[in-house]
């Protein structure tokens, strides 16, 4: 076992005082810190504390790929880490986008290769060939905007506003309120010229004023698109966001995003479990490069609802176990009490590995079952758990201790 100091990835959109805090470092940071990834990843792979034992997870991996992921798992995923686990801390809105399914992967991969575009040429959609389910589950009070809504509501919504400007669009949508009616609106409003959208959007924003001063059911949809407006103006995608799920979550719950699934993260702080990759389409809501062609191609406009993005979750002593069909990853979140008076002080894993254990709270101490081997992780790091590691014990070294387990699905022994 090892210990993993975390790698910060600094984005505009990221908190000057979450990442640091977690850390135990002075706030404010001298800059935004969005993400803090525990993982293999080679854009930004896990340190190992202790450098005799490499520089990185990556290079640990790399190394012996059988030991560490286990025969299984390195065969199935050519000797990768097939999941990436990060601290996603949004203080402003993260851009409209969506992942590919593993098909869409390979070809858009294969496709951007045959062009000649270089690895990190910033018109590249797709930077490996692997798809990117994920599940973000909250820390903090989270807000989201995700998977296409039920049309019905999204008519409801588009009259409330009453913007002239919209009738041809809700006619549409009303005309056909399925996925295709959704595929036609979405595709007119991310194609629309510039001149259009410039006069479109105030509008639209001028409506929402309105519908919010009158009470209108639709309080929260229509905040975040006013934020969106405010920090995006004249970008389509402010448009797009009328026709998503707004979905707020306490602490503890979670949403699963599957291929295809259009999203926006707007703000708070959460644990983001995913497949190894980069890949990601975007729609709008950013600077960076945006392909409405591929997006499209991969989109789902399948209407969803909020109880459907959010997985159940399974008790198993004291950890919760959040189930996905995901086969690169499961996540769970442990709470362990240091008192032993209101609950666990300690729980034990005799799951073969790959795991990485991420410490948000307090200070664990781990100690192999026969005691010869033992680490303390502080808040803010967390543990590889090698494939060929014996079976361990974890204790809480603090009066209250929250951890996240990450680890490759065993298959018969998920609970169901």
């Amino acid at each position: 076992m090892k210990i993993l100091n975390g790698v910060v990835r600094p984005y505009a959109w990221g908190s000057r005082t979450v990442i640091a805090g977690l850390q135990g470092r002075s706030t404010p940071s001298p800059h935004p810190e969005a993400e803090l990834w525990f993982g293999a990843h080679p854009a930004s792979p896990a340190r190992c504390a202790d450098p005799g034992d490499g520089t990185d997870l990556l290079s640990v991996i790399d190394a012996d790929p059988e030991r560490e992921l286990g025969t299984p798992t390195a065969g199935a995923y050519d000797g990768r880490l097939p999941f990436l686990l990060k601290v996603l801390a949004a203080e402003e809105p993260l851009s409209l986008q969506a992942h590919p399914s593993v098909e869409q992967a390979r070809e858009g991969f294969a496709a951007e290769n045959a062009r000649g575009l270089a690895a990190d040429d910033p018109r590249r959609n797709y930077r490996d060939s692997w798809h990117k389910p994920e599940i973000v589950v909250a820390i903090s009070e989270f807000d989201a905007l995700a998977g296409f809504r039920d049309p019905a509501p999204t008519v409801a919504l588009l009259r409330s506003l009453q913007v002239p400007g919209l009738d041809s669009y809700l006619g549409m949508l009303a005309g056909q309120p399925d996925a295709v009616g959704l595929r036609a609106v979405f595709t007119t409003w991310l194609t629309l010229p510039e001149s259009v959208i410039s006069a479109l959007v105030p509008e639209v924003l001028a409506g929402a004023v309105r519908a919010l001063e009158s009470g209108s059911e639709f309080a929260d949809e229509l905040r975040a698109v006013l934020e969106l407006g405010e920090a995006y103006p004249n970008d389509p995608g402010v448009l797009a966001a009328l026709l998503l799920n707004f979905v707020r979550l306490q602490p503890g719950e979670a949403v699963y995003l599957p291929a295809g699934n259009l999203h926006a993260y707007l703000r708070g702080v959460a644990v983001e479990a995913m497949a190894n990759s980069d890949n990601v389409l975007r729609g709008g809501l950013t600077p960076k490069h945006i392909d409405v062609p591929e997006l499209l191609r991969v989109l789902d406009f399948t209407p969803v609802s909020r109880d459907v993005l959010m997985p159940p979750v399974t008790a198993v002593g004291a950890e919760r176990v959040y189930q996905t069909p995901a086969p690169e990853f499961r996540l769970s979140r442990i709470e362990l009490d240091g008192t032993g008076l209101e609950g666990p002080s300690t729980i034990g894993f005799d799951m073969p590995g790959p795991q990485i254990l991420a410490v948000l709270a307090g200070r664990v101490e781990v100690a192999t079952a026969d005691g010869s081997e033992r680490a303390t992780v502080d808040c803010g790091d967390a543990l590889w758990l090698s494939d060929a590691d014996p079976d361990v014990l974890v204790r809480a070294a603090s009066s209250r201790a929250v951890l996240f387990r990450a680890r490759v699905p065993l298959g018969a022994d998920e609970p169901s």
